[in-house]
């Protein structure tokens, strides 16, 4: 594979952050699934150590370094040592910069410090029962009263659901003929009308709280409002490329673990009396797969050097959140097919992987959706250039 760019404190970084998993999350795993949450001390012992939120300035607790490969670098260690189901990453960089976005000084100043140190906890409320990908469906609405906003409505499948302290909810503010005029809410705990439902029970990622979350009558102040009310369609439509950036480095490295695991066995597994990695089909196999980790890798490192310029799109966006949601599925499957029998068991790593895998197309935005936003762009761009040719 070619040489992926780092830089040396990067690769530093990314040896301690491997040893911080090693000691203190790794061990733990195992029970936080069978408990369906995991240990709000963990967030905090990543907040101790620099490892949650490394992007805000100093002054709230971070080192003042945008660079997402440092994000990049922890995805990647987080999803190779198996704690997907620690969604830390939701929290530190697809949350997190809301606050430093649409936020004003004063939110910033009272949110992020303890954001960056692991004290709050921070989820985004934006699937309803009945929209999803369609956000311009949702029913949630928010109205003005005095010098607060009164909100009344449902989400559901919100990832930190129960673990939360503070969560940015969406929730319609315009007429009724204004679907898209809606704003943003940073929604605290214990904040009267505000009830959490049950810890949602998945096919995979079983550590990660997912809940319903219900909202009734609750009195939000206006020095809540996330920027400007009526524009929160804008702002979640501004973070989504980064989102599936996010969810591209998350889904590839655990399509790399998924290969691993598989390579690992099958050249140690005997069938009639040579190892499965001696067959021409695992090698076949192995290759196609080997050659499209390789190919995904580059085009995610070149998307992440886009972001840091600020020049990624979302159609590129698009592009590797579906490229890579799919060959984590795809990975995850032909690693339990090469188990044979053992990928169907429990005990081994590649049963999760494959469960774990069948979320990633769906969310932060379909396959379906992203092959829309990603042929419309060339559609557009053919419907142009025939309209201004010279016959």
């Amino acid at each position: 594979m070619l040489e992926r760019s780092f830089t040396e404190e990067q690769v530093i970084f990314r040896d301690a952050y491997r040893k911080f998993l090693a000691a203190e999350i790794v061990p733990h795993m195992e029970s936080w699934r069978e408990a369906g949450i995991v240990d709000r001390e963990a967030f905090k012992a990543a907040g101790k150590h620099g490892f949650l939120m490394v992007w805000p300035k100093e002054e709230h607790g971070g080192m003042g370094d945008n660079d997402f490969r440092f994000e990049q670098i922890i995805i990647e260690e987080t999803a190779y040592a198996r704690c997907l189901d620690w969604f830390n990453t939701l929290h530190s960089r697809l949350v997190g910069p809301y606050l430093t976005r649409f936020g004003s000084e004063e939110q910033q100043a009272r949110f992020l410090p303890k954001c960056t140190s692991g004290e709050h906890i921070l989820a985004i409320a934006m699937t309803e029962p009945d929209a999803g990908s369609d956000l311009a469906g949702m029913r949630s609405r928010a109205v003005k009263d005095g010098d607060d906003w009164v909100i009344n409505g449902q989400k559901t499948y919100i990832s930190n659901g129960i673990n939360s302290d503070l969560v940015i909810v969406a929730a319609k503010t315009g007429a009724e003929d204004k679907p898209h005029e809606m704003t943003l809410f940073i929604v605290e705990r214990g904040m009267e009308g505000f009830e959490r439902g049950r810890n949602l029970k998945k096919m995979g990622l079983k550590g990660q709280d997912t809940a319903e979350l219900f909202f009734n009558d609750v009195r939000v102040p206006s020095d809540n409002v996330l920027g400007e009310p009526g524009k929160g369609f804008y702002y979640l439509m501004e973070g989504l490329a980064e989102e599936r950036l996010i969810g591209a480095c998350q889904y590839l490295a655990a399509a790399q673990l998924s290969f691993d695991l598989t390579l690992e066995f099958v050249k140690e597994r005997n069938l009639f009396g040579q190892k499965v990695a001696d067959f021409q089909n695992t090698q076949f196999k192995l290759a196609e797969l080997r050659t499209d980790l390789d190919f995904a890798q580059v085009f995610v490192d070149q998307c992440v050097s886009a972001q840091n310029e600020g020049k990624l799109t979302p159609v590129d966006a698009a592009k590797a959140k579906y490229q890579t949601s799919e060959l984590q599925v795809r990975a995850a499957a032909i690693g339990v097919q090469l188990h044979g029998g053992a990928g169907y068991m429990d005990e081994y790593p590649i049963s999760r992987q494959y469960t774990d895998a069948a979320i990633s197309p769906i969310y932060a935005g379909s396959s379906e959706v992203m092959k829309l936003i990603i042929s419309r762009d060339f559609l557009k761009d053919d419907y142009e250039a025939f309209n201004t040719r010279n016959f």
